[in-house]
Protein backbone atom coordinates (compact mmCIF):
# COMPACT_ATOMS: atom_id res chain seq x y z
CA UNK A 1 0.00 0.00 0.00
CA UNK A 2 1.26 3.33 -0.73
CA UNK A 3 1.52 6.18 1.81
CA UNK A 4 0.14 9.05 -0.10
CA UNK A 5 -3.00 8.18 -3.38
CA UNK A 6 -2.79 10.10 -6.47
CA UNK A 7 -4.53 13.28 -6.56
CA UNK A 8 -7.99 13.58 -8.61
CA UNK A 9 -9.51 16.07 -10.22
CA UNK A 10 -13.32 16.54 -9.19
CA UNK A 11 -15.37 14.74 -11.88
CA UNK A 12 -19.08 16.00 -13.00
CA UNK A 13 -21.76 13.83 -11.46
CA UNK A 14 -24.51 15.33 -13.38
CA UNK A 15 -25.21 17.08 -16.12
CA UNK A 16 -25.85 20.02 -14.15
CA UNK A 17 -22.74 20.46 -12.45
CA UNK A 18 -19.94 18.65 -10.43
CA UNK A 19 -18.92 18.31 -6.34
CA UNK A 20 -20.21 20.13 -3.59
CA UNK A 21 -20.54 22.34 -6.34
CA UNK A 22 -20.38 24.04 -9.40
CA UNK A 23 -20.93 27.51 -10.25
CA UNK A 24 -18.54 30.02 -11.96
CA UNK A 25 -15.50 31.79 -10.82
CA UNK A 26 -17.51 34.05 -7.92
CA UNK A 27 -20.94 33.73 -8.52
CA UNK A 28 -23.86 31.70 -10.29
CA UNK A 29 -27.23 32.99 -10.92
CA UNK A 30 -30.23 31.20 -10.38
CA UNK A 31 -30.46 29.57 -13.95
CA UNK A 32 -26.92 28.79 -13.78
CA UNK A 33 -25.67 32.03 -15.98
CA UNK A 34 -22.31 33.38 -14.25
CA UNK A 35 -23.21 37.21 -12.96
CA UNK A 36 -19.66 39.49 -13.84
CA UNK A 37 -17.79 40.69 -10.49
CA UNK A 38 -18.10 43.61 -9.76
CA UNK A 39 -16.05 46.73 -7.94
CA UNK A 40 -17.10 47.59 -4.71
CA UNK A 41 -18.85 50.65 -4.37
CA UNK A 42 -17.50 53.82 -3.17
CA UNK A 43 -18.21 54.13 0.60
CA UNK A 44 -18.34 58.19 0.40
CA UNK A 45 -21.81 59.53 0.93
CA UNK A 46 -23.95 60.46 -2.39
CA UNK A 47 -24.31 63.96 -3.22
CA UNK A 48 -27.76 65.59 -1.78
CA UNK A 49 -29.65 65.93 -4.76
CA UNK A 50 -30.02 69.96 -5.58
CA UNK A 51 -33.50 71.76 -5.03
CA UNK A 52 -33.62 71.38 -9.17
CA UNK A 53 -32.96 67.91 -9.47
CA UNK A 54 -35.87 65.45 -9.99
CA UNK A 55 -34.99 62.38 -6.64
CA UNK A 56 -34.55 59.24 -7.99
CA UNK A 57 -37.39 56.91 -7.96
CA UNK A 58 -37.51 54.04 -5.55
CA UNK A 59 -37.19 50.60 -7.32
CA UNK A 60 -41.26 49.07 -7.37
CA UNK A 61 -40.32 45.70 -5.66
CA UNK A 62 -42.86 42.70 -5.89
CA UNK A 63 -42.22 39.36 -3.27
CA UNK A 64 -44.14 36.11 -3.98
CA UNK A 65 -43.92 33.30 -1.89
CA UNK A 66 -42.84 34.44 1.59
CA UNK A 67 -44.40 35.58 4.67
CA UNK A 68 -45.27 39.52 5.21
CA UNK A 69 -42.20 40.75 7.42
CA UNK A 70 -39.66 38.91 5.15
CA UNK A 71 -41.35 40.46 2.10
CA UNK A 72 -40.73 44.11 3.95
CA UNK A 73 -37.31 43.27 4.78
CA UNK A 74 -36.44 42.21 0.97
CA UNK A 75 -38.15 45.51 0.07
CA UNK A 76 -36.10 47.54 2.31
CA UNK A 77 -32.58 45.83 1.32
CA UNK A 78 -33.39 46.88 -2.73
CA UNK A 79 -34.49 50.37 -1.49
CA UNK A 80 -31.01 50.71 0.27
CA UNK A 81 -32.36 50.84 3.97
CA UNK A 82 -30.36 49.10 6.62
CA UNK A 83 -32.04 45.62 7.01
CA UNK A 84 -31.27 43.04 10.31
CA UNK A 85 -28.13 40.66 9.44
CA UNK A 86 -25.08 39.85 10.92
CA UNK A 87 -22.03 42.95 10.90
CA UNK A 88 -19.90 41.69 8.82
CA UNK A 89 -22.77 41.48 6.67
CA UNK A 90 -24.13 44.92 7.00
CA UNK A 91 -20.91 46.36 6.20
CA UNK A 92 -20.83 44.71 2.97
CA UNK A 93 -24.86 45.69 2.27
CA UNK A 94 -23.80 49.60 3.22
CA UNK A 95 -21.89 49.45 -0.01
CA UNK A 96 -24.44 48.30 -2.16
CA UNK A 97 -26.14 49.97 -5.36
CA UNK A 98 -29.72 51.06 -4.62
CA UNK A 99 -31.82 48.99 -7.26
CA UNK A 100 -33.52 50.96 -9.54
CA UNK A 101 -36.85 50.08 -11.73
CA UNK A 102 -38.75 47.33 -11.06
CA UNK A 103 -37.55 44.53 -9.42
CA UNK A 104 -39.65 40.83 -9.10
CA UNK A 105 -38.74 38.29 -6.72
CA UNK A 106 -39.92 34.87 -5.14
CA UNK A 107 -38.98 33.43 -2.46
CA UNK A 108 -39.75 29.60 -0.69
CA UNK A 109 -40.13 29.04 3.03
CA UNK A 110 -38.80 25.58 4.85
CA UNK A 111 -37.95 24.68 8.41
CA UNK A 112 -34.39 23.28 9.50
CA UNK A 113 -35.28 22.01 13.15
CA UNK A 114 -36.83 24.53 14.70
CA UNK A 115 -36.00 27.30 12.77
CA UNK A 116 -37.50 28.60 9.39
CA UNK A 117 -35.54 29.49 6.71
CA UNK A 118 -35.72 30.88 3.07
CA UNK A 119 -34.14 31.70 -0.07
CA UNK A 120 -35.95 34.16 -2.17
CA UNK A 121 -34.43 35.04 -5.96
CA UNK A 122 -34.67 38.17 -8.12
CA UNK A 123 -32.92 37.02 -11.76
CA UNK A 124 -29.46 36.96 -10.88
CA UNK A 125 -29.76 37.85 -6.97
CA UNK A 126 -29.96 35.52 -4.48
CA UNK A 127 -31.25 36.59 -0.58
CA UNK A 128 -30.49 34.17 2.35
CA UNK A 129 -32.79 34.96 5.38
CA UNK A 130 -33.72 32.70 8.69
CA UNK A 131 -36.24 33.84 11.10
CA UNK A 132 -35.42 34.66 14.66
CA UNK A 133 -36.85 35.85 18.03
CA UNK A 134 -36.97 39.56 16.28
CA UNK A 135 -38.39 38.90 13.08
CA UNK A 136 -36.99 37.69 9.56
CA UNK A 137 -32.56 38.37 9.23
CA UNK A 138 -30.63 38.10 6.01
CA UNK A 139 -28.03 36.36 6.57
CA UNK A 140 -25.82 35.85 3.33
CA UNK A 141 -26.49 36.24 -0.79
CA UNK A 142 -25.16 37.70 -3.44
CA UNK A 143 -26.91 40.70 -4.85
CA UNK A 144 -24.95 41.46 -8.69
CA UNK A 145 -27.72 43.74 -9.38
CA UNK A 146 -26.49 46.34 -6.46
CA UNK A 147 -22.92 45.24 -7.31
CA UNK A 148 -22.28 43.71 -4.40
CA UNK A 149 -18.28 41.92 -5.35
CA UNK A 150 -18.69 38.34 -4.52
CA UNK A 151 -21.15 35.70 -2.83
CA UNK A 152 -21.51 36.74 1.04
CA UNK A 153 -21.69 33.46 2.89
CA UNK A 154 -18.85 33.66 5.65
CA UNK A 155 -16.05 33.87 4.19
CA UNK A 156 -13.39 30.99 4.54
CA UNK A 157 -15.56 28.38 6.15
CA UNK A 158 -14.78 24.20 7.55
CA UNK A 159 -16.65 21.73 8.64
CA UNK A 160 -17.01 18.36 10.26
CA UNK A 161 -19.21 15.48 8.32
CA UNK A 162 -19.24 12.78 10.28
CA UNK A 163 -21.34 9.22 9.79
CA UNK A 164 -22.02 6.98 12.24
CA UNK A 165 -21.47 2.76 12.48
CA UNK A 166 -24.63 2.75 15.16
CA UNK A 167 -27.01 -0.45 14.21
CA UNK A 168 -30.11 1.32 15.59
CA UNK A 169 -31.64 -2.12 15.19
CA UNK A 170 -29.58 -2.95 18.42
CA UNK A 171 -30.28 -0.68 20.13
CA UNK A 172 -26.99 1.24 19.65
CA UNK A 173 -27.12 5.07 19.40
CA UNK A 174 -25.99 7.13 16.68
CA UNK A 175 -23.91 9.94 18.24
CA UNK A 176 -22.58 7.37 20.75
CA UNK A 177 -21.27 4.90 18.62
CA UNK A 178 -18.21 5.21 16.08
CA UNK A 179 -17.50 7.65 13.39
CA UNK A 180 -16.52 5.45 10.59
CA UNK A 181 -16.51 8.27 8.14
CA UNK A 182 -14.85 11.15 8.80
CA UNK A 183 -14.68 14.32 6.16
CA UNK A 184 -13.42 17.66 6.97
CA UNK A 185 -15.09 19.92 4.25
CA UNK A 186 -13.25 23.04 3.19
CA UNK A 187 -15.14 26.25 1.86
CA UNK A 188 -12.65 29.22 0.72
CA UNK A 189 -15.33 31.86 -0.17
CA UNK A 190 -13.80 32.73 -3.56
CA UNK A 191 -15.12 29.56 -5.42
CA UNK A 192 -12.45 27.02 -4.32
CA UNK A 193 -13.38 23.94 -2.03
CA UNK A 194 -11.95 20.59 -1.01
CA UNK A 195 -13.15 17.48 0.62
CA UNK A 196 -10.25 15.78 3.09
CA UNK A 197 -11.06 11.68 4.36
CA UNK A 198 -9.97 10.68 7.27
CA UNK A 199 -9.44 7.03 7.70
CA UNK A 200 -11.50 5.45 10.71
CA UNK A 201 -8.48 3.72 12.21
CA UNK A 202 -6.07 6.76 12.73
CA UNK A 203 -4.25 6.25 15.54
CA UNK A 204 -4.64 9.77 17.60
CA UNK A 205 -5.14 11.38 20.81
CA UNK A 206 -8.54 11.13 21.62
CA UNK A 207 -10.20 14.19 22.99
CA UNK A 208 -11.50 12.24 25.96
CA UNK A 209 -8.07 11.10 26.95
CA UNK A 210 -5.27 9.00 26.02
CA UNK A 211 -4.43 7.30 22.54
CA UNK A 212 -7.39 5.92 20.29
CA UNK A 213 -8.38 4.92 16.88
CA UNK A 214 -9.54 8.79 15.68
CA UNK A 215 -13.23 7.21 15.39
CA UNK A 216 -13.66 5.72 19.15
CA UNK A 217 -13.78 9.36 20.30
CA UNK A 218 -17.59 9.69 19.45
CA UNK A 219 -18.44 6.04 21.26
CA UNK A 220 -16.53 7.68 24.51
CA UNK A 221 -17.78 11.32 24.30
CA UNK A 222 -20.32 11.67 21.73
CA UNK A 223 -19.85 14.07 18.63
CA UNK A 224 -18.76 17.21 20.49
CA UNK A 225 -15.65 14.89 21.88
CA UNK A 226 -15.23 13.55 17.95
CA UNK A 227 -14.68 17.17 16.34
CA UNK A 228 -12.71 17.95 19.50
CA UNK A 229 -10.72 15.27 18.61
CA UNK A 230 -10.17 16.11 14.89
CA UNK A 231 -9.81 20.21 15.40
CA UNK A 232 -6.37 19.14 17.26
CA UNK A 233 -5.20 16.16 14.70
CA UNK A 234 -5.39 18.59 11.82
CA UNK A 235 -5.25 21.98 13.14
CA UNK A 236 -8.18 22.86 10.98
CA UNK A 237 -10.97 25.99 12.87
CA UNK A 238 -13.58 23.56 12.11
CA UNK A 239 -16.75 25.90 13.02
CA UNK A 240 -19.19 22.63 13.74
CA UNK A 241 -20.01 19.25 12.63
CA UNK A 242 -22.99 17.11 10.95
CA UNK A 243 -24.01 14.00 11.97
CA UNK A 244 -26.13 10.72 10.53
CA UNK A 245 -25.99 7.12 10.63
CA UNK A 246 -26.69 4.29 8.11
CA UNK A 247 -30.33 4.81 8.63
CA UNK A 248 -30.96 8.56 8.32
CA UNK A 249 -28.47 8.18 5.04
CA UNK A 250 -30.15 5.61 3.49
CA UNK A 251 -33.66 7.59 4.15
CA UNK A 252 -31.99 11.14 3.20
CA UNK A 253 -30.93 9.63 -0.29
CA UNK A 254 -34.47 7.88 -0.70
CA UNK A 255 -36.49 11.69 0.27
CA UNK A 256 -34.18 13.22 -2.46
CA UNK A 257 -35.83 10.88 -5.15
CA UNK A 258 -32.01 8.81 -5.18
CA UNK A 259 -28.71 10.48 -6.04
CA UNK A 260 -27.54 10.61 -10.05
CA UNK A 261 -23.99 9.16 -9.63
CA UNK A 262 -20.75 8.89 -12.07
CA UNK A 263 -18.96 6.31 -10.56
CA UNK A 264 -14.97 6.52 -11.00
CA UNK A 265 -14.96 2.91 -11.13
CA UNK A 266 -16.97 -0.12 -10.25
CA UNK A 267 -17.45 -1.07 -6.60
CA UNK A 268 -18.70 -4.34 -6.37
CA UNK A 269 -18.97 -6.76 -3.23
CA UNK A 270 -17.61 -10.18 -4.54
CA UNK A 271 -19.79 -12.20 -1.91
CA UNK A 272 -22.48 -10.09 -2.07
CA UNK A 273 -22.63 -10.66 1.95
CA UNK A 274 -20.65 -8.20 3.03
CA UNK A 275 -21.60 -4.64 1.90
CA UNK A 276 -23.67 -5.80 -1.33
CA UNK A 277 -21.78 -3.23 -3.43
CA UNK A 278 -23.11 -3.67 -7.02
CA UNK A 279 -22.13 -0.35 -8.78
CA UNK A 280 -21.14 0.11 -12.22
CA UNK A 281 -18.68 2.33 -13.28
CA UNK A 282 -20.35 5.78 -15.12
CA UNK A 283 -23.29 7.20 -14.67
CA UNK A 284 -26.63 5.68 -13.28
CA UNK A 285 -29.35 6.46 -10.42
CA UNK A 286 -28.77 5.04 -7.10
CA UNK A 287 -31.23 4.27 -4.09
CA UNK A 288 -31.07 4.85 -0.38
CA UNK A 289 -29.43 1.56 -0.37
CA UNK A 290 -27.69 1.29 -3.33
CA UNK A 291 -26.00 4.32 -1.98
CA UNK A 292 -25.37 3.21 1.54
CA UNK A 293 -23.63 0.06 0.35
CA UNK A 294 -21.33 1.63 -1.81
CA UNK A 295 -20.16 4.09 0.70
CA UNK A 296 -19.55 0.82 3.13
CA UNK A 297 -17.86 -1.33 0.72
CA UNK A 298 -13.79 -1.42 1.73
CA UNK A 299 -12.83 -5.01 1.38
CA UNK A 300 -12.58 -5.48 -2.91
CA UNK A 301 -11.02 -2.01 -3.20
CA UNK A 302 -7.16 -2.13 -3.47
CA UNK A 303 -6.38 0.65 -1.17
CA UNK A 304 -8.97 -0.61 1.41
CA UNK A 305 -10.39 1.93 4.15
CA UNK A 306 -8.32 4.69 2.15
CA UNK A 307 -10.38 3.89 -1.15
CA UNK A 308 -13.60 3.55 0.82
CA UNK A 309 -13.42 7.07 2.27
CA UNK A 310 -12.37 8.35 -0.85
CA UNK A 311 -15.56 6.94 -2.28
CA UNK A 312 -17.55 8.44 0.21
CA UNK A 313 -16.32 11.95 -0.80
CA UNK A 314 -17.76 11.32 -4.13
CA UNK A 315 -21.15 10.99 -2.92
CA UNK A 316 -20.89 13.56 -0.45
CA UNK A 317 -20.05 15.51 -4.01
CA UNK A 318 -23.02 14.10 -6.12
CA UNK A 319 -25.38 15.07 -3.35
CA UNK A 320 -24.16 18.37 -3.46
CA UNK A 321 -24.71 18.22 -7.55
CA UNK A 322 -28.09 17.02 -7.01
CA UNK A 323 -28.66 19.62 -4.87
CA UNK A 324 -27.00 23.07 -7.32
CA UNK A 325 -29.35 21.24 -10.54
CA UNK A 326 -32.23 21.94 -8.37
CA UNK A 327 -31.36 25.96 -7.84
CA UNK A 328 -31.64 28.33 -5.02
CA UNK A 329 -35.20 28.06 -4.65
CA UNK A 330 -34.93 24.60 -3.92
CA UNK A 331 -32.82 24.66 -1.11
CA UNK A 332 -35.08 25.38 1.64
CA UNK A 333 -36.92 22.02 0.83
CA UNK A 334 -33.70 20.10 0.50
CA UNK A 335 -32.76 21.38 4.01
CA UNK A 336 -36.49 20.47 5.25
CA UNK A 337 -35.82 16.77 3.80
CA UNK A 338 -32.51 16.82 5.66
CA UNK A 339 -32.83 17.78 8.84
CA UNK A 340 -34.44 14.50 10.28
CA UNK A 341 -31.89 12.69 9.79
CA UNK A 342 -28.85 14.63 10.78
CA UNK A 343 -27.79 15.88 13.81
CA UNK A 344 -25.83 19.26 14.44
CA UNK A 345 -24.30 21.59 16.36
CA UNK A 346 -24.72 23.97 13.53
CA UNK A 347 -27.08 27.11 13.82
CA UNK A 348 -29.81 27.37 10.76
CA UNK A 349 -27.68 30.21 9.61
CA UNK A 350 -24.48 28.36 9.43
CA UNK A 351 -26.33 25.56 7.55
CA UNK A 352 -28.16 27.76 5.12
CA UNK A 353 -24.95 29.66 4.19
CA UNK A 354 -22.87 26.29 4.18
CA UNK A 355 -25.62 24.73 1.75
CA UNK A 356 -26.04 27.55 -0.78
CA UNK A 357 -22.14 27.76 -1.28
CA UNK A 358 -22.95 25.03 -4.00
CA UNK A 359 -24.38 27.21 -6.29
CA UNK A 360 -21.09 29.61 -6.41
CA UNK A 361 -17.88 27.03 -6.52
CA UNK A 362 -15.56 26.68 -9.51
CA UNK A 363 -15.33 23.07 -10.77
CA UNK A 364 -11.92 22.83 -11.43
CA UNK A 365 -11.24 24.21 -7.95
CA UNK A 366 -13.10 21.48 -5.50
CA UNK A 367 -10.85 18.70 -4.67
CA UNK A 368 -11.96 14.93 -3.14
CA UNK A 369 -8.71 13.48 -1.36
CA UNK A 370 -7.92 11.36 1.47
CA UNK A 371 -5.27 11.69 4.11
CA UNK A 372 -3.30 8.18 4.37
CA UNK A 373 -0.63 7.08 6.07
CA UNK A 374 1.41 3.76 6.88
CA UNK A 375 -0.04 0.58 8.78
CA UNK A 376 1.24 -0.21 12.45
CA UNK A 377 -0.01 -2.24 15.25
CA UNK A 378 -1.01 -0.21 18.54
CA UNK A 379 -3.30 -0.61 21.63
CA UNK A 380 -2.47 -4.64 22.64
CA UNK A 381 -2.52 -5.24 18.98
CA UNK A 382 -4.93 -3.06 16.59
CA UNK A 383 -4.30 -2.57 12.98
CA UNK A 384 -3.61 1.22 12.76
CA UNK A 385 -3.22 3.51 10.04
CA UNK A 386 -0.28 6.01 11.37
CA UNK A 387 -0.75 9.41 9.48
CA UNK A 388 2.47 10.78 8.29
CA UNK A 389 3.98 13.80 6.15
CA UNK A 390 1.07 13.48 3.41
CA UNK A 391 -1.71 13.96 5.58
CA UNK A 392 -0.10 16.84 7.48
CA UNK A 393 0.48 18.34 4.35
CA UNK A 394 -3.30 18.17 3.51
CA UNK A 395 -4.21 19.43 6.61
CA UNK A 396 -2.15 22.59 6.09
CA UNK A 397 -3.07 22.55 2.43
CA UNK A 398 -6.73 22.73 3.53
CA UNK A 399 -6.37 25.54 6.27
CA UNK A 400 -7.06 28.63 3.27
CA UNK A 401 -10.59 26.34 2.61
CA UNK A 402 -9.60 24.11 -0.09
CA UNK A 403 -7.08 21.78 -1.92
CA UNK A 404 -4.44 23.20 -4.16
CA UNK A 405 -3.52 20.06 -5.49
CA UNK A 406 0.17 20.14 -5.21
CA UNK A 407 2.98 18.16 -3.58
Amino acid sequence: MPATTPRTAIRSTAAVGVALAVALSGCTSSDGSAARSSSPTSSSPAPKASSSSPAKPHPRVSVAGVPTALAKTVRQLYAGKPVPAPAPLRRVLAQRATSHGRVKAHGNVASWKSSKIAVVTARHDVTLAVQGKHGWHVVGGWWPSMKVRRPQLGGTRHVLLMGSDARVSHGQEVARSRADSLHVIGLDGRGGAGVLGIPRDSWVSLATGGPGKINSAMAYGGPTAELKTVRHVTGLPIEGYLLTGFVGFRHAIDAFGGLPFDAPKAVIDPTHHNSGADVKKGKQHLNGDEALAYARERKSLPDGDFGRSRNQGWLLLAGAALVRGGGPEKLPRYLHELSPYVTTDLSAQQVLTLAAHVFTLNPHRVRNEVATGGFGVRGGGQSVVLLGSGARHLFHDLRDGTLSGGG
